[in-house]
């Protein structure tokens, strides 16, 4: 039987993961403000660098005694920078359910050679016992599995009175999900994310526990100078006041601040999680109707609601990449759904990317869309049979 087309499309069809949709109000004439052809280090730079950590700090609630920085190279920087200064000082765990938290185990277990480091990893679709997790070790893990779709579900295994160091790798939960900040020493996230900002810029926040390790522990291996966050065994204080260690692009700075005044105007941090919650719900109830499709995350406890991952289910298609890819391309032929496809070295299925910055009419409108292109593809997968 022919499924007609949908007679709704989504006005704005971007539902990437990043980079993501910009903010509903975005519009390069906003930009205008951005001190262009001027040193980030003169006064106007540094104000709009300083006012960027301020507001962030403000949006997300921040605790006053935790430093909040602008560092390089994105999320992967900020990341990087973390484990290459922090890590060695005493044992540690990394925790992996998704390609980005495999990188990291990767970077511990084969860069940095620590041997005495213990991986604990799930499938796609899973999440790691945390209750099973040595606190008193570092720990490094994602928050929010972007590759999988799968999330933290709360802070509640991790103990207030630890004794090693949370790594956390945020940059797909940071302003969509509830932060527990008092268990957490290390955070990181990039404005590509829930923010819609644009990419190559890292945040890296850091607890005093985290200050003080920085300060009385000097790893055996060289760091980059891009990496370094103390000199003479003192924090470089600069870093957390908008003195970068590199050169930032003031446009993508000025693009982050109007994000984050976009975000003050639907409510802050309460408003922001609250349209990456109603997009994502719109995508779950569509599966829960549908035998042929299904979140990847199989504890509903732990789905992420910025990149909601699905898998198709029909024992026909199950685990088809092909057939999987071939209906992202009839989307995106349509113009109702651009950049949806599953991760690359994640399970055949489709991404949704349904942080703050889509609009909940959009997904609503995609998913008739996603029952079509399923239809017809699996029609001409049965005449190919």
């Amino acid at each position: 039987m022919a499924h007609p087309q949908p007679a709704a499309r989504p006005d704005n069809p971007r539902f990437s993961s990043g980079p993501c949709a910009k903010p509903p109000t975005f519009s390069l004439e906003a930009l205008a403000d951005a001190p262009l052809g001027r040193s980030h280090r003169a006064a106007d730079g540094k104000a709009k660098l300083r006012q960027a950590i301020d507001e962030t700090r403000e949006i997300l609630g921040v605790p006053d005694d935790y430093l909040v920085g602008i560092v390089p190279a994105s999320d992967t920087g900020a990341v990087e920078m973390a484990m290459w200064s922090l890590l060695g000082a005493r044992p540690s765990e990394i925790l992996a359910w998704e390609s980005f938290g495999k990188g990291w185990v990767t970077d511990v277990v084969k860069q940095l050679k620590l041997g005495d480091a213990v991986t604990r990893e799930a499938e796609y679709g899973d999440i790691v016992d945390l209750a099973a997790v040595d606190w008193t070790k570092d720990v490094v893990f994602t928050w929010n599995g972007t590759t999988s779709g799968v999330r933290v579900p709360n802070g509640d295994d991790i103990p207030q009175d630890r004794e090693g160091l949370t790594i956390c790798d945020a940059t797909s939960a940071a302003f969509a999900q509830d932060l527990p900040w008092d268990k957490l020493d290390v955070v990181t996230f990039s404005w590509q994310k829930v923010m819609g900002g644009e990419a190559a810029h890292g945040m890296l926040i850091l607890s005093p526990r985290a200050v003080h390790r920085l300060e009385t522990y000097e790893p055996d291996w060289p760091l980059p100078k891009i990496f370094r966050l103390t000199k003479g065994g003192k924090l470089i204080e600069g870093i957390f006041k908008g003195e970068t260690i590199n050169t930032p692009s003031m446009l993508c700075v000025e693009d982050y601040l109007r994000a984050l005044a976009w975000g003050r105007s639907v409510g802050g941090l309460r408003g922001l999680m609250d349209r990456a919650d109603r997009n994502a719900k719109a995508v779950w109830d569509f599966c829960e109707g549908r035998d042929w499709i299904a979140n990847l995350a199989n504890d509903p406890a732990t789905r992420s609601n910025t990149s909601v991952c699905l898998k198709f289910t029909d024992p026909a298609v199950a685990g088809d990449k092909d057939f999987a890819k071939a209906v992202q391309k009839r989307l995106e032929a349509e113009g109702v759904a651009l950049d949806v496809g599953s991760y690359r070295d994640a399970p055949a299925g489709l991404r949704i990317w349904c942080g703050a910055t889509v609009e909940a009419a959009d997904i609503e409108a995609l998913m008739p869309w996603i029952e079509w292109a399923y239809h017809e593809e699996l029609a001409a997968h049965r005449a190919a049979a």
